[in-house]
């Protein structure tokens, strides 16, 4: 009666992880963010986001190329190649909270700068 109780426990306790797993995938999200604005400003659009630890930013070259990305302090978010075709894109997860600042490296001087707030 003690192997049956343990293991229906089990069996219960397996089914709540895979359905916590589960719900926690599905609420990652992926926010995009344009590499030049659409009426052609030297800017990233939108230029502040905020996003959740587990959530994924895709970067899309849209106007005015070529852009990156470059995190300061941050390589493994950096994408330092630069991107020339429209719709070219690449995306970066952000796993744990923090204030990431960014910006374009051929366009930093012009004010292309931006921000991603993870909580």
């Amino acid at each position: 009666m003690v192997s049956l109780l343990r293991s229906i426990a089990a069996t219960c306790c397996a089914f709540f992880l895979v359905l916590a797993i589960g719900v926690s995938s599905a609420q990652a999200s992926t926010v995009e963010v344009k590499l030049g604005t659409d009426d052609g400003m030297l800017a990233f659009s939108p230029s502040t986001l905020t996003i959740s630890a587990g959530d994924t930013v895709k970067f899309v070259n849209n106007k005015l190329a070529p852009h990156n990305a470059v995190f300061d302090g941050h390589e493994e978010l950096s994408h330092a190649d630069l991107a020339f075709a429209p719709g070219e894109s690449w995306e970066k997860t952000f796993a744990s909270a923090g204030t990431y600042e960014f910006y374009c490296e051929p366009h930093r001087g012009a004010g292309m700068v931006g921000k991603v707030v993870v909580n």
